[in-house]
């Protein structure tokens, strides 16, 4: 979207510099010229704040494309799924929320109780005392401990975060897990293969994982049904953001075409108050317009064509009539004119690789404006 800047080039186009001499006006009228200049400025301050608003919406629609793509490996199914989904208020989305956090608050509790028993039914073996306690490392005199083992982990210590309550305790299943897995392969780390501790600690560790493998399956359900809650939830909130991106673009094109709708009541404000155009003017006006970059020349067949739309701007030949031109479209000539003259005098423009075509292209049209007031002249000499 570039609507502001479209604007802006109309405002710098068809909005006179507002000097008494260029546009006619008297120097009673100056006052008036004057108001001009505070309209103008405030259409270029919402012009600004209309392409910042633009902006935001090229960044959104940006941030959208990517995450499409992202989600593109998605099924068919699940596509044709989304595309009647309604989309829910903000309301309603913080309840659902909350409700699916409960449940699975819940449900995550349960899995962790019945971890729990597998826990007591470790460190109720015969076995597992040397594993119920932090490691005694000074007492037994394990200067290197801490050099080999670089996280400690014990049974007494799983047990308290399992019950705390104050949010530092585990939040899921596979966190205990790891810790008692970490128990064990401490034990076995430190200690030599062919000791007490070590063929205690892997003898535990064998137990634990046979009954870990009966409940892992309600685990990775619990986690699947997670991933899908998530990924429903952040559908819901993309599709809350669309909607009210969705408003950002209504509210937007209805201010881009207020700005519009002012600017061309300016504009024609503006011609009303200047004076009729003079005959010299016009071929002062003519002789200028050859000397316009390609670029600037197409611009201002553009002007014309918007006030003469059986004008062809593109076609292979071009003949313009200056006299024939409305008093608007002079005057929008004669403003854009002069400011891309101002603009070519202070910096070199490059017409690139169509060099050889852009000159052809100019030389034809000057030619033609040329033919057509040489016309002009001997009809009125005859």
């Amino acid at each position: 979207m570039v609507f502001p800047m479209i604007i802006m080039e109309q405002v710098m186009a068809s909005i006179p510099d507002f000097e008494i001499a260029e546009t006619g006006i008297s120097k009673d009228n100056s006052a008036e010229a004057e108001q001009f200049k505070i309209r103008v400025d405030e259409i270029f301050q919402k012009v600004d704040e209309l392409e910042q608003k633009v902006n935001e919406v090229e960044q959104f629609n940006l941030n959208s494309s990517k995450k499409q793509q992202s989600s593109s490996k998605g099924s068919s199914m699940g596509k044709e799924r989304d595309k009647g989904r309604q989309v829910p208020s903000i309301k309603k989305q913080q309840q659902d929320a909350s409700r699916r956090e409960a449940a699975a608050a819940k449900r995550m509790q349960e899995l962790m109780r019945q971890f729990g028993t597998i826990v007591r039914q470790i460190t109720q073996h015969k076995w597992a005392w040397p594993f119920m306690q932090p490691v005694d490392v000074k007492g037994l005199g394990l200067h290197d401990y801490y050099e080999i083992i670089e996280k400690p982990m014990d049974f007494s210590t799983i047990k308290n975060q399992m019950e705390a309550k104050d949010g530092t305790g585990y939040k899921n299943v596979r966190d205990i897990c790891a810790d008692v897995r970490l128990v064990f392969n401490n034990a076995m780390k430190y200690n030599d293969e062919g000791s007490d501790v070590h063929l205690m600690a892997k003898t535990l560790l064998e137990k634990f994982e046979e009954k870990w493998q009966l409940l892992l399956p309600k685990v990775t359900e619990e986690e699947r049904r997670r991933d899908e809650e998530e990924a429903e939830a952040q559908l819901d909130m993309q599709l809350v953001r669309e909607a009210a991106h969705a408003k950002v673009v209504r509210d937007l094109c209805n201010e881009l075409y207020e700005v519009d709708t002012h600017l061309e009541h300016l504009r024609e404000t503006v011609v009303q108050k200047c004076r009729k155009m003079s005959t010299e003017e016009k071929r002062n006006l003519g002789t200028a317009i050859a000397r316009l970059s390609m670029e600037d020349l197409n611009k201002a067949l553009e002007i014309i064509a918007q006030s003469n739309p059986a004008f062809q701007a593109m076609a292979e030949e071009v003949e313009i009539d200056i006299d024939a031109q409305s008093e608007s479209t002079l005057w929008r000539l004669k403003f854009f004119v002069k400011d891309a003259l101002e603009l070519q005098s202070r910096s070199a423009m490059s017409t690139g690789g169509n060099n050889n075509y852009n000159n052809k292209r100019k030389k034809e049209i000057c030619d033609a404006i040329a033919k057509t007031a040489k016309k002009k002249s001997k009809k009125t000499s005859s």
